[in-house]
Order: C-alpha cells, then structure tokens, then sequence
C-alpha cells in the first residue's frame, strides 16, 4: 500500500505536509476539519517536498530551509542509559518531535522501545526536562516498559492476597511486631517524601506500593484485612461534600 503525503493550508498560519492529518494536524496543532484545507497529495516524497516550498512561496508564508523529505529520513537519535532514555529535543518540542518519528525503534537494557501513536501521550506526560540541558528530555525506562511491553498484572484482589501469602512465608503474620510495620511505614513514607521533592516518578511508584505492602501487614496483625479498611474508608468519604482549598480538599462540616 503506497504511503500518500498531504500538503495542508491552514490559513494565516502555515502550509506543512503529513502523512497523517488527524494526528498531525488535529491532534497535534488543534485545528479540527474545516478549520484547514489540503493543498495537494501525493506518494511521491520528491514531488510533495518540492510542492511545499512553492506553495509556501506563493501564499507568502515563511519558507522552510529543509525539504520535507530530508526531514523525514532524518531520524531523531535517541541515548538510552540504564535508566533512562532522552530525546534531543526541549520538552515543549517532544510531541511534536515523536510524532515526525513515530515507528523509530531504540534499543534499552529492559529492550527494543518503539514510537507508537499510542505512546505519544504518555510519553509527553510523564517527560522530564534534563537537569544538565534544558534542549534535552527524558524518561525513565522502566516505567515505559511497565507501561506497554510488560505483562498484564494482577487485579487488585489476587494482589492483596500475594502479599499475605508471602509475608505469612517470611513469618512477618506469625511472628511480626505492629509496632515494627509502624517504624517500617514511616521509613516508606519518608521515601515517599524524598521522592515527591525530586520529581522523581519511578521513586514515588516504588514508594507507594512498598507502603501499601506494609499497610497489607499492618492490617493483618491488628486482626483485619486491608480490603475491610479500604471499604470501610470509602464508605465513610463517600457521601462527603466539599471543595478544593490550596491543592487540598476540605470537607464541609
């Protein structure tokens, strides 16, 4: 099947080209179907690339120095380290640079990672600007990889009852001590604090599912399950009315 590149016009703005309108031009730029209009089309990449400068030159919008199919043979090259991989490129421009790649492949210790239409968005929402060049933006591999390339995981019910089963085979419900679990929460906690100051993500994952393991426990040796304080916290927030104060919600008395 030939691949068919579309020159568009959106008007008093630009004219570009695209393989794809809606991602591109809706998607990306916001502009809806009727607000833009297509110039021209064809499945020659030599045609189309000389077409747009002309086009642009007879509208009198600004001319690119680079033709369109130069463009697109350049691929973007991105540094994958243990734990990260980062794109050469400001995170204001990442969407836009992901999707003039999407099908780019690199390769990361937890393996091949791809472009996808479907992992734009995420991977524009969880980016990071680098510390050390603001021209640069990464993220972390492995929350990529939990993210489309590991196995389904469990529900929440079969979850709750793995960790009971393997804290009964480290004898923390036979023979652990509240009072330790306690100690052990805060110590999570402050992870969880310390993670939340450095804006780091894989931190604050890690975090919270070691607390809720130690709250597992906790719940165990007061003589509960987890699931019974879940639902009896929800039951009692539930019907609660309020509103948003300063990033917090504050209930109505």
């Amino acid at each position: 099947m030939e691949e068919i590149y579309y020159i568009y016009h959106i008007p008093n703005k630009k004219i570009g080209v695209t393989r794809d309108l809606n991602n591109r031009v809706t998607l990306v730029q916001g502009y809806k179907p009727g607000e833009y209009e297509v110039l021209d089309s064809s499945s020659d990449i030599n045609y189309i690339s000389t077409r747009e400068i002309e086009l642009q030159k007879f509208y009198g919008y600004k001319v690119d120095r680079t033709l369109y199919k130069n463009l697109v043979n350049k691929k973007m090259k991105i540094n994958a380290t243990e734990q990260t991989s980062t794109f050469p490129c400001k995170k204001s421009k990442l969407k836009s640079m992901l999707n003039k790649n999407v099908g780019l492949t690199w390769q990361t210790p937890l393996g091949d990672f791809e472009i996808t239409t479907e992992a734009i968005e995420w991977m524009v929402a969880n980016s990071y600007k680098s510390m050390y060049d603001d021209t640069r933006t990464y993220i972390y591999n492995k929350a990529f990889y939990e993210a489309f390339l590991a196995k389904p995981t469990h529900n929440n019910v079969e979850i709750f009852d793995l960790i009971r089963q393997w804290a009964k085979e480290k004898g923390i419900l036979d023979k652990g001590d509240p009072k330790t679990q306690l100690i052990k929460l805060y110590e999570e906690t402050g992870e969880l604090s310390q993670s939340l100051l450095n804006n780091d993500k894989e931190g604050i994952i890690d975090a919270i599912g070691d607390s809720v393991v130690v709250l597992t426990n906790l719940a165990e040796l007061n003589g509960v399950s987890i699931e019974t304080c879940m639902q009896f916290a929800y039951d009692e927030i539930s019907g609660r009315t309020g509103r948003m104060v300063n990033g917090t919600f504050v209930k109505d008395k």
